[in-house]
């Protein structure tokens, strides 16, 4: 049941358009999935994938799949072989437009859909801050970007005034896919439906404001904010946009490239509108395959070219003192692992080459897992297994995705197995999804316990 004071609100705007709006909740959503580069090709993934796909327009990863589809449950979603995305939320990433090398921050990032996609967009290349505020979202955010196997990114557990405090226009470019009262996600999430109130769009804008102040002070000159909502109140929306402007004439509000299906922000919607409103993007349910959202490009004129990070920068520790570390790449993995050897008492990390000194902020993730480290050895962890590929280490063992010995595998079993002892990069149909450690003719199973199925 949709709020009569959010009916009211959407009849006022759509006018016409109303009675085809208000019938697009009686369908069902449409479900995308996207693949992940940074695991395989496009082309390699469309060629193995046992499911019923078409493109999504805005995004060259996205697709479609079927009702009778279910790729929640497939080992490919273990291995990190693509993210499941509502599609309209791939549009704000795709404008964002990150590049390899550059420096990248998610503002507010669970649970990592856009992180995951950003990432994609940078080849693993660069520095990729992805920030929660909150504890419990921040943790499933770092366990998915675990899943992408993702090299350059950290996980931050931060209130977007803290980061403020530390990076002073610092980042390239910057994502704020700002907390709104879910307008948009009404077809999908009853729950929004049901807390949604006109004084929560007011709290949500007002939120909205704070913390694309925090955006602007950390964007570099020359550098792009991407803001979006999943909302249709224009309060969050043109309204957001328009009061950030006038406080920040160094911004302005870049034109992109709108497909078919996507509208055009409304001026009229909001008081005292900025100048350019209208090169901002509606997306409406009964306009194209996806639900509700926002999006505005915002690009930085003035201010510095080249900002700082207050506590400077991570240097890490030498290969030398990780012996176990050096001894087991030796052994084991056929690549160079470029970046900064972090250690946190016997959790090792290898953190992005550009990383900001990390004292003092609240890290869940400080780059890429490599191991824990034991006497004499380490044993490596599973997020490295996630990010290498299987021509990357020096054994490997590959599982068919249809068969039942991959699934035997995710829920945590032994396999019979030939080669020499040591450790095994176990994949499916070229996914690494895990590792397994061959003694005589046993391979024990690594895969962790709390991703069992």
């Amino acid at each position: 049941m949709l709020p009569q004071e959010f009916k009211d609100r959407m009849k006022l705007m759509l006018g016409n358009e109303y009675p085809a709006f208000l019938q697009s909740f009686e369908e069902p959503a449409y479900q995308a999935l996207r693949v992940n580069p940074l695991k395989g090709t496009k082309e390699d993934f469309l060629n193995k994938a046992p499911f019923s796909l078409t493109p999504v327009p805005w995004e060259k990863n996205g697709f479609y799949y079927g009702n009778g589809d279910s790729p929640g449950k497939h080992p490919y979603h273990a291995a990190g072989a693509y993210y499941m995305q509502e599609p309209s939320a791939m549009v704000p990433a795709a404008y964002l437009n990150a590049q390899p090398g550059e420096r990248v921050l998610d503002l507010c990032a669970a649970p990592g859909g856009k992180s995951t996609q950003t990432a994609a967009s940078m080849q693993g290349q660069g520095l990729l801050v992805c920030n929660e505020i909150h504890p419990a979202r921040a943790k499933i955010l770092s366990e998915n970007i675990e899943r992408m196997g993702i090299r350059c990114a950290i996980v931050t557990n931060e209130s977007p005034q803290k980061l403020a405090e530390v990076f002073v226009e610092y980042f390239d470019r910057i994502m704020v896919d700002a907390p709104c009262s879910g307008e948009g996600m009404f077809r999908k999430n009853e729950t929004a439906c049901e807390e949604w109130s006109l004084e929560n769009v007011k709290l949500c804008a007002e939120r909205q404001d704070g913390i694309l102040e925090c955006a602007a002070s950390m964007l570099r000159a020359g550098g792009r904010i991407v803001y979006s909502t999943c909302t249709f109140a224009p309060e969050e929306n043109e309204g957001t946009i328009s009061r950030f402007i006038k406080k920040h004439p160094e911004f302005s509000i870049t034109e992109c490239r709108r497909l078919e299906g996507m509208s055009a922000g409304v001026p009229e919607w909001t008081d005292e509108p900025a100048d350019g409103l209208k090169r901002t993007i509606r997306l409406f349910p009964h306009k194209l395959h996806g639900e509700g959202h926002f999006a505005a490009v915002l690009e930085k004129q003035d201010g510095l070219q080249n900002g700082c990070c207050t506590a400077g920068m991570e240097k890490g520790i030498r290969e030398k003192e990780v012996s176990e570390y050096t001894d087991f790449v030796r052994q084991f993995l056929r690549t160079d692992l470029s970046g900064i050897l972090v250690r946190f008492k016997d959790q090792l990390y290898l953190a992005p080459e550009q990383t900001p000194a990390l004292k003092g902020l609240k890290v869940l993730r400080p780059g890429l897992h490599l191991g824990t480290l034991k006497k004499n050895r380490m044993e490596p962890g599973h997020a490295l297994a996630l990010a290498l590929g299987p021509d990357e280490a020096v054994y490997s063992h590959d599982l068919p995705g249809d068969g039942e010995k991959i699934r035997a595998y995710l829920n945590g079993q032994t396999f019979y197995a030939e080669g020499e002892k040591g450790w095994y990069l176990v994949s499916v149909d070229g996914y690494s999804c895990g590792w397994g450690k061959l003694t005589g003719s046993i391979m024990k199973n690594h895969y962790p316990k709390g991703l069992r199925l």
